[in-house]
């Protein structure tokens, strides 16, 4: 079987999960064993509790503690969703043994990694598909469909903002050698993601869309309060103190080639009431905006509501209604069609590439921001022990 046939041959297309976090457990899993598309074969990880609270009274699936063990010729996809530092050591692993990865976002943590994977997926052969379900949502399918009359695209804002919504507050989450970032790598992955869609529809020219300008700012003000954490992931209560090294919410401007402006906001924690996704893309002809929550939070504002405004005039654009987590289903769906695809290689390397550096770029820029403080900060310069 070549590498990405798995969509080809006519049965379903056999998939082993390596990792078994909260993401695999809660998403993944359900709808791998809940669709005839898909037969599960093999879950991968180290802890033997996990396997074995996952596997349950399943049959059939082998249970294995490394992604080295699987075997290329008994798996058609591998679904890897390990802790974000082991993201793309993972997958281009597997890449390079010519085993097709959908790997969860974020695909890697910097632009090192994202070369790491381009290189993989041409040794091997296989092909790496990207885990950003935003862009499968149909409210913003339908955002990209009215954006597609605005004139010249200007600027794109993109926030997603929670209320409390911290995750694994004490695990790798809020732990930066293990995450990679706080809220910006988090939630900012899918914020990106959608903004490049966006871009590129607009311009139609790659190059158009490379970032010449970026510059952010991040805070922390939530982060170790354990009255933060999204208690709705059910990550369990965490001993205090707990001290997390991260952002909780990132703030970015980024500017094209091309251009076109980009405004990023990313947060765990605020101090609104409810968690809000606002999409909102300006044009020479107008502006269209999206309000909806991304994600699976229960703290949501309601319907998604998609506003066009032209001439002064602000009129609602009807959207079809979909459950919550109905882009996870989405996804998932299109992926036999994109194993079978030549046309995928190197497509979700390169936009890793884009999203990946616009994050290194605005930390660099808060870093920067932060120590030129440091460098203006008062000194006090009364001696030790003076009154």
């Amino acid at each position: 079987m070549s590498a990405g046939s798995g969509g080809v041959r006519g049965g379903p297309v056999r998939v082993a999960v390596v990792g078994l976090g909260w993401v695999a457990r809660e998403v993944w899993l359900p709808r791998l064993l809940g669709g005839a598309a898909y037969r599960v074969v093999a879950v991968v990880e180290p802890s033997a509790r996990a396997r074995a609270a996952v596997l349950g009274d399943l049959t059939g699936v082998a249970a294995l503690e490394r992604a080295e063990d699987l075997r290329r010729d008994e798996v058609d996809l591998a679904v890897v969703a390990v802790p974000n530092h082991l993201h793309a050591p993972v997958a281009s692993g597997l890449l390079r043994r010519g085993v097709p990865v959908f790997l969860e976002k974020p695909l890697c943590l910097g632009s090192a990694e994202a070369a790491a994977l381009t290189a993989a997926e041409r040794a091997g052969g296989a092909v790496l598909l990207g885990g950003s379900a935003a862009r499968h949502r149909a409210d913003v399918r339908a955002l990209r469909e009215v954006a597609a009359s605005l004139g010249a695209l200007r600027h794109v804002d993109v926030s997603w903002v929670r209320s409390r919504g911290i995750p694994d507050r004490g695990g790798w989450f809020t732990d930066r050698t293990r995450s990679g970032g706080g809220a910006l790598v988090d939630l900012g992955w899918h914020l990106l993601d959608t903004a490049r869609v966006l871009l590129r529809g607009a311009t139609g020219d790659p190059e158009g869309a490379e970032l010449e300008h970026v510059t952010g700012a991040v805070s922390a003000d939530f982060v170790d309060d354990h009255a933060f954490r999204a208690a709705w992931r059910g990550d369990g209560a965490q001993a205090d103190p707990v001290v997390g090294d991260v952002e909780d919410t990132a703030r970015g401007f980024l500017v094209t080639r091309s251009g076109i402006s980009i405004g990023v906001r990313a947060a765990w924690a605020s101090h609104q009431a409810l968690d809000t996704t606002v999409v909102r893309v300006e044009g020479s002809g107008g502006t269209a905006e999206l309000r909806c929550t991304f994600g699976f939070s229960p703290n949501r504002e309601g319907p998604s509501r998609l506003l066009l405004t032209t001439d002064g005039r602000t009129t609602p654009v009807e959207l079809p209604a979909e459950p919550v987590g109905a882009e996870y289903d989405a996804q998932l769906a299109s992926l036999p069609a994109r194993l079978a695809d030549p046309a995928a290689r190197g497509e979700a390397a390169s936009g890793a590439r884009w999203i990946a550096g616009a994050i290194e770029r605005v930390y660099r820029a808060a870093d920067a921001v932060r120590c030129a403080e440091r460098r203006h900060a008062p000194v006090d310069l009364a001696p030790t022990g003076a009154p």
